[in-house]
């Protein structure tokens, strides 16, 4: 789908004439596959953050049992859970770092080489001639692009 006029996307979303439907297709789906491992990384983030944040809140808790003199449970806690393995010899930090060095990097790597090889390196372009398909032409709201890209 070739869009010509002022009225679509901008030159970084139109397909190049090389580029056929099946490929904007496969590279939309390639896309969609990556925001999923975007997502998946954020979560990983996310359970990085919250696994530190309950590790210290746990450490306060300690000192709390130890001044309220349950010196025996609050020892049992520190010893076997402040600061240990979430899983065997990693800490989240670690889990997250191979995560971006073996796998995440690795991705993002082969879908920008993808784009660059078949579209020029554009992004999303079955997203924009999905737009350009869905949008209502002329009306407000429904425009292509924002009012300080228009010609």
């Amino acid at each position: 789908m070739t869009i010509s006029g002022s009225d679509g996307p901008d030159s970084n979303h139109q397909r190049p004439a090389s580029a056929s439907d099946k490929t904007v297709e496969a590279l939309g789906k390639l896309s969609e596959a990556l925001e999923v491992v975007e997502h998946a990384r954020g979560l990983l983030y996310g359970f990085h953050r919250l696994t530190g944040k309950g590790d210290l809140a746990l450490g306060e808790a300690v000192d709390l049992l130890r001044e309220a003199g349950h010196d025996s449970l609050a020892d049992e806690l520190e010893q076997n859970i402040v600061g240990r393995n979430v899983i065997e010899g990693r800490w989240t930090f670690q889990i997250v770092e191979d995560y971006d060095d073996h796998y995440y990097s690795e991705f993002k790597a082969l879908e920008k080489r993808a784009r660059d090889e078949l579209v020029e390196g554009k992004r999303h372009l079955f997203e924009a001639e999905m737009k350009e398909d869905r949008r209502t032409h002329g009306r407000a709201h429904h425009e292509a692009l924002p009012p300080e890209a228009q010609p």
